[in-house]
């Protein structure tokens, strides 16, 4: 029988090679400076009288299960940490949005106004070119396409965008901040 040919002294400098790479990266790592992430103290738990509450602080977690959880608690929300009131949207603002009115799907007599940021595009489906009117053209930019009018309120302002249908017209106030 042939003896089978030898491999071992490939495979000690394959080793060895792997290790000198990881001593010589080790060392380079090493000699940058690293800042710790920054971690927040857990917050105390609330106390209440005569019923004893689970734990919920990571200190408390810890002593409890005897492992501290992956994750930190949520910082408390401050208040000050709100925006100027002249800065925050009202609540039945849109945003900066497209708006799609469908008119084969929605009854205009109900859409009396609407609310916008400046950037916010109304696109009206299903009406033919020139038809679509707005008494504030400083306020706007429009375009039409297949059908389709898109008006973008590009300045603070109200506009009222006008919209005819089935022989009446439909007034709609938007209102853009």
């Amino acid at each position: 029988m042939a003896e089978p040919p030898r491999r071992r002294p490939a495979a000690l400098a394959a080793g060895a090679l792997t290790a000198l790479v990881v001593v010589a990266g080790t060392s380079a790592c090493a000699d940058r400076p690293v800042s710790p992430l920054p971690v927040r103290p857990p917050a105390p738990a609330a106390s209440t009288v005569g019923a004893a509450a689970p734990p919920t602080t990571a200190a408390a977690l810890e002593t409890s299960t005897g492992t501290r959880p992956s994750r930190s608690p949520a910082p408390p929300r401050s208040r000050t940490a709100r925006p100027p009131a002249s800065t925050a949207l009202p609540s039945a603002c849109l945003g900066a949005v497209r708006y799609d009115l469908v008119l084969a799907e929605t009854e205009l007599a109900l859409l009396k106004s609407l609310c916008f940021a400046t950037g916010g595009v109304l696109r009206i489906r299903g009406i033919g070119p020139g038809l679509v009117t707005v008494d504030r053209t400083d306020l706007v930019s429009r375009s039409y396409e297949a059908g389709v009018v898109d008006i973008r309120f590009v300045r603070a302002g109200t506009v009222v965008v006008t919209i005819p249908q089935d022989g009446r017209t439909y007034p709609i106030t938007v209102v853009v901040v």
